[in-house]
């Protein structure tokens, strides 16, 4: 599993306590080998410079699976991991990374012949867009108008709020995603939930041949899971995240 971080862009890494325990713990749960991607950020680094850095990772990773003796193989990688059962997972602003990185795989002069994307798991992830919707309408219309400033100050396309790296509704290429199955987990009380729900409803009708699958934490709100890894909310996801991975070539 190659995961990104969260973090609007603009902070957090793989070395904070918070991901790291978490990756700890879903590590173990799932019986799998996570690589945690570290991405240049904003305001320093703007776009595409998180997805290029999260690209060239999953390629790093894919040549342990050539067997070249390069100096930078892990020997974990190169021992253990199984390349035809590739997942990318990410939350909030992590989760979009791991879209867009399985679009991109799924362009065919992209894709990377080494490893079988078998999946992505997408949690709370931070879409947006220039008009809002739901919630944002009324009770997050602030939070918006906040979160909002994290992609303007990364991403100084024309496009702005509806870029398509950010804005699944303005990509139309949606159906090329590169595999087969997607999770989608989704907080109750998160500003983001809204758009969760449109991600699912868009990759329904955009033509994508595969399978969505969608959970919902109630009385939870954003990440919730980075902040207390033993609750009842906690636990479940784990064991979600854990049942899509491990019955992925069972479906």
């Amino acid at each position: 599993m190659v995961y990104f971080h969260g973090g609007g862009f603009v902070f957090e890494s793989t070395m904070t306590t918070s991901y790291h325990s978490t990756l700890n713990h879903l590590t173990a749960k799932s019986n799998v080998i996570t690589v945690s991607v570290e991405y240049r950020l904003g305001p320093e680094y703007l776009v595409p410079a998180c997805y290029t850095d999260s690209w060239e990772a999953i390629k790093w990773v894919a040549s342990h699976r050539k067997g070249h003796d390069l100096d930078d193989l892990d020997p974990w990688l190169k021992e253990y991991a199984d390349f035809s059962k590739m997942f990318f997972a990410g939350d909030s602003a992590g989760a979009n990374i791991a879209h867009n990185m399985a679009m991109r795989f799924g362009l065919k002069p992209n894709r990377i012949v080494e490893i079988d994307l078998k999946g992505v798991i997408l949690i709370h992830p931070y879409f947006g867009g220039k008009d809002p919707i739901g919630s944002e309408l009324g009770k997050h219309k602030r939070l918006k108008a906040f979160t909002d400033q994290f992609w303007n100050l990364v991403n100084r396309s024309k496009s702005g709020l509806d870029d398509p790296l950010f804005n699944p509704e303005k990509d139309p290429n949606l159906s090329g995603l590169g595999c087969s199955k997607i999770l989608l987990l989704v907080a109750e009380k998160d500003s983001f939930r809204d758009r969760g729900l449109l991600y699912k409803e868009l990759m329904e009708k955009s033509g994508w041949v595969g399978k969505l699958e969608m959970m919902e934490s109630k009385d939870e709100d954003h990440v919730f899971f980075l902040f207390d890894h033993f609750c009842e909310s906690t636990c479940g996801f784990y064991n979600t995240i854990s049942a899509f991975i491990n019955q992925s070539d069972v479906d």
